[in-house]
């Protein structure tokens, strides 16, 4: 059986963003994409297209020193224009260690990524590892 085109989308994406190819991420989005994300940390918020969102995570690579790692553990799809994510991060940041377990809810128009709504396990682990 085939994979659904927005969970292949998904998976692309998560490929790109490992691979630090954000050249590819970004022309997977639409030019008003917003990425939402939780906590209340430097790094939270709400970044309003695509160089935002590219701006955003070249930070979270360099804020690491380049140790952000994800692995994604799987993608649900409806059909209807939306995915989820689950994934689990690791990182090292300023003597701290972050591993937890994560998710993006994506909102796709056509083919392209408009959305992406970021959930964690753990709010204030992630906020005293940003901070």
């Amino acid at each position: 059986m085939a994979e659904h085109p927005h969970a292949m989308l998904v998976r692309k994406g998560y490929d790109a963003f490992t691979n630090g190819d954000l050249d590819t991420l970004s022309g997977m989005m639409t030019g008003d994409c917003t990425h939402h994300v939780p906590g209340s940390h430097p790094l939270s918020g709400d970044f309003k297209g695509r160089d935002a969102i590219m701006d955003m995570y070249g930070r979270l690579f360099s804020e690491t020193g380049g140790t952000l790692r994800v692995d994604l553990r799987t993608v649900l799809v409806d059909g209807r224009g939306h995915a989820v994510s689950m994934h689990r991060i690791s990182a090292d940041r300023n003597g701290k260690h972050i591993e937890e377990n994560g998710g993006i809810v994506f909102r796709i128009v056509g083919d392209k990524i408009s959305d992406l709504d970021e959930c964690i396990e753990d709010i204030d682990a992630s906020n005293d590892f940003w901070v």
